[in-house]
């Protein structure tokens, strides 16, 4: 038996506890990682891992060794329930959901095999509530500068229009040979939607578009949505991914650059 005034007491204080734990997770950096970081960690290992190092979001980009998100137990009807629990329990949001569609693709069967698959994406991040969706445009290969840039627009387009009913919007990467703004603004402008962004991968527009990031958000700061940091050096004909900070890449003003934007989206180390 406990008095009354012990037990509103003990009450308070777990009211108070929980109420502070809250306001901890609320107030964390907008930092997120990619799960192309840790392929073979269960989700329970990942979100607890997020939670203890401060990490405010994950991208899925993949579990236990599979690309195929959709397919995952963890996201089968009988389940994503519980999985939406465990990963609202740590306090942690779903940055981004990244599927490997690439709409550069030329042959009709296997763009529109391509494409079916990123809508799977887009049912799973309606059913976790993540905002965007990720998609490459890859390649300019299969046609004329122009006509790849016209079919991966209209690729962007498409997925749009299933995605924008359904609260997500479709995010192209800065990838491959999409690095330079004025490809990527070309691209964007002509996918014409505004559930289409840009999933801003900083190292490849320095590195490989040559661009210095305030070039590069100056150009398409209006479309970036989701940001990819990682750092590196020379090493060889190529690159070498090391620590952020220890290499060449200018992170800091990658930051300041979307600071200065009025950026509201994740920070996200692959």
């Amino acid at each position: 038996m406990i008095s009354r005034r012990k037990f509103v007491t003990a009450a308070a204080a777990t009211w108070i506890a929980s109420r502070l734990a809250e306001a901890a997770k609320s107030d964390r950096l907008p930092l997120a990682f990619s799960t192309l970081g840790c392929p073979k960690w269960e989700l329970s290992k990942i979100l607890g891992f997020a939670e203890t190092d401060g990490f405010a979001a994950v991208e899925l980009r993949g579990l236990m060794g599979s690309l195929d998100l959709p397919s995952r137990p963890e996201f089968a009807p009988d389940r994503i329930a519980q999985t939406k629990k465990e990963i609202a329990d740590h306090g942690i949001k779903i940055a981004c959901v990244s599927s490997s569609t690439e709409l550069h693709v030329a042959d009709p069967a296997k763009r529109a095999a391509g494409i079916a698959d990123g809508k799977k994406f887009i049912d799973l991040a309606e059913q976790l509530g993540a905002p965007y969706v990720r998609v490459f445009g890859n390649k300019l290969e299969g046609g004329t500068r122009k006509e790849i840039i016209a079919r991966v627009a209209a690729g962007l387009h498409e997925m749009a229009e299933y995605a924008g009913p359904r609260g997500v919007t479709v995010i192209i990467e800065s990838h491959g040979d999409f690095v330079d703004s004025p490809t990527l603004k070309e691209v964007l402008n002509d996918a014409d939607s505004a559930y289409v962004g840009l999933l801003w991968d900083a190292h490849h527009t320095f590195v490989d578009g040559h661009e210095p990031p305030s070039l590069t958000v100056a150009e398409l700061g209006k479309w970036i949505r989701h940001t990819h940091l990682k750092d590196s050096v020379p090493e060889g004909n190529g690159r070498k991914y090391v620590l952020t900070g220890k290499g060449d890449v200018p992170v800091k003003a990658q930051v300041e650059s979307l600071r200065k934007l009025g950026y509201k989206g994740y920070y996200c180390f692959e």
